[in-house]
């Protein structure tokens, strides 16, 4: 586990005064503020700061991790730092037991990652129908007896080490007539019988995530299910990540969205200096659950929201269901009203898969500018694309065909084309300026930004194009140089930043 690395800023240090857990080491700061690289993992003010010690502080320190004493009569520059950190206060009393239970939530680290279908096995007492839906889901339909019993399982265990805590969601559908429960048990490492631990979950308990931690050894966590009844049942995906126990799911802060239909959406907000615009990044492909672009982002010194999704295998591309589809925009819409902004002071961002998301959603709220690298539009495309151009590439493609084009043939393949195009030729893009990086031999979606210029139908709508040789992947660096440049452009020419 991480070493939580603790900034105190007061009179007297902590480490001469406090039981400190070996995990947790703690910079004394007293009169003198040392400006230091890192960026501390928890911060806690016991005086006030003048305006340049606040300066310091605010650079090294993280949004929902900044205390302030209880009683402290905050001056100016030190609740400025407080209400932009989105600090909290914490009474003396309260500090030994934040720092033996509770700072170890703070971690750096963010993990997660989802057991897809091709790491489950079937149980083989099962005699009923089962289908594969590529590497989307399995479907199982049968008879699955009079009591609870073991139907499938996960290859692969979970490490989990004395102390940490580990959260799982479960991505199922099923018939009403079927019951299920997630069992999980903890081995001791290197042993295949050395049973540490076992819990089940009923199905009422997976209506949330669920947490276990690890008590006594370092152990290995083995994941099944188990069903009853008669009928069918889509296991889709197993996630597990890194909990922190109640304060943010991914990071410190972190915010969780789903579905009627079990499918999340993630997101981290940062007020910034609070003032225009907000800047939202959407992630991009990635196997590893978490956000993208967190320093990035934090360097343009304005509000930004970082958005991020992991279905499919390394995200779905951000298109779903209409109820998806409404929560993602309620997220920017209710973080725009937070900070009280209007659509002209929003730009949306991102590259790649980020780059879907962004132009999806840009056609609903019609921000001041859209910021994209390597635009992928065409989505039926992209699936097709698979077989010839870039075989084995991104099988997640003909996943998302299949899903959301209703098939693998030519009418699927226009079908989820359009969803995208027959957006984007129906909106006002007057007021939104469309500035893209992309790629000229692209084998994801090489007419992306040529057929952007032809399909909009906005008069006075302002498009700016780099295009650089290479193939979707061949010039990722050269891509987010030009990215970064035009973020810093249009906050310094339309926001005077």
């Amino acid at each position: 586990m991480d070493i939580i690395k603790i900034l105190q800023i007061g009179n007297e240090d902590w480490n001469e005064k406090y039981t400190i857990p070996e995990n947790v080491k703690v910079y004394f700061c007293g009169e003198n503020i040392v400006p230091q690289k890192q960026i501390f993992d928890i911060a806690f003010v016991e005086r006030n700061l003048d305006e340049q010690e606040a300066k310091i502080v605010y650079a090294m320190t993280a949004t929902y991790a900044f205390f302030a004493l209880d009683g402290l009569d905050m001056n100016e520059p030190t609740n400025d730092i407080y209400v932009r950190r989105m600090g909290q206060t914490i009474s003396e009393k309260d500090i030994q037991d934040f720092l033996l239970n509770d700072a170890r939530n703070y971690f750096a680290t963010v993990y997660g990652e989802k057991f897809i279908p091709n790491t489950i096995g079937i149980a083989q007492g099962f005699r009923g129908k089962i289908s594969w839906q590529g590497n989307y889901s399995v479907s199982l339909e049968g008879d699955y007896g009079d009591h609870l019993n073991q139907i499938a399982f996960w290859r692969g265990n979970v490490p989990l080490e004395v102390g940490q805590a580990v959260e799982f969601w479960l991505e199922y559908k099923k018939s009403e007539n079927v019951s299920i429960s997630l069992s999980i048990k903890e081995f001791a490492t290197g042993t295949l019988d050395d049973l540490i631990n076992s819990w089940c979950f009923s199905e009422e308990e997976l209506q949330n995530p669920i947490i276990i931690e690890g008590t006594r050894t370092r152990g290995s966590v083995f994941c099944s299910l188990n069903a009853c009844g008669r009928g069918k049942l889509d296991v889709v995906a197993l996630h597990d990540r890194y909990s922190r126990r109640g304060i943010g799911t991914l990071m410190v802060g972190g915010e969780r969205h789903v579905t009627s239909e079990r499918e999340e959406i993630f997101s981290y907000f940062d007020p910034g200096d609070m003032k225009p615009p907000l800047a939202v990044y959407f992630s991009g492909y990635k196997t590893r659950e978490g956000f993208e672009g967190y320093y990035m982002m934090r360097k343009l010194g304005c509000p930004f929201l970082l958005i991020a999704e992991q279905r499919f295998e390394g995200g779905g591309l951000y298109i779903g269901s209409k109820e998806f589809e409404n929560l993602m925009i309620n997220i920017i819409d209710d973080h725009l009203n937070k900070l009280g902004f209007y659509p002209e002071q929003l730009i949306l961002s991102g590259i790649s898969m980020g780059s879907i998301g962004s132009i999806y959603y840009g056609c609903h709220i019609r921000p001041h500018a859209l910021i994209v690298g390597k635009p992928v539009i065409s989505l039926g495309g992209i699936a097709q694309n698979e077989r010839l151009k870039r075989p084995k590439g991104f099988p997640s493609s003909l996943d998302l065909l299949n899903k959301y084009g209703g098939g693998m043939d030519e009418k699927a393949i226009q079908t989820l084309d359009n969803k995208v195009w027959d957006k984007i030729r129906n909106t006002d893009f007057s007021h939104t300026k469309i500035i893209v990086a992309y790629m000229y031999e692209d084998d994801y979606d090489a007419t992306a930004y040529n057929k952007l210029l032809t399909e909009l139908n906005s008069a006075g709508v302002q498009v700016y194009g780099k295009g650089l040789h290479g193939r979707h992947n061949d010039n990722s660096a050269g891509i987010a140089a030009w990215f970064k440049g035009q973020y810093n452009r249009v906050l310094k020419e339309d926001y005077g930043r």
